[in-house]
């Protein structure tokens, strides 16, 4: 999944996005372990999207919002 797309995101479908990659790595590290992988790069592919969702949530978190209700003038 690219950036573009995940700053689409809203903050709620964010969490749930990680949700489901921290559910997946932790299902494709069974599946290592196993020797059951399909395709071992998915796991690196899959850690790299968690840190992707993880950076745009800590961006999110990190800005400022203005206040509501206040305007210039």
């Amino acid at each position: 999944m690219e950036m573009k797309e995940l700053r689409n995101l809203d903050e709620t479908e964010l969490r749930e996005k990680e949700r489901q990659l921290v559910q997946e790595v932790f299902n494709l590290r069974f599946q290592v372990a196993t020797g059951r992988v399909e395709n071992p790069m998915k796991m690196r592919h899959t850690r790299r999207d968690l840190a992707r969702v993880k950076t745009i949530l800590r961006e999110m978190a990190a800005t400022p919002t203005p206040p509501a209700g206040r305007s210039k003038g």
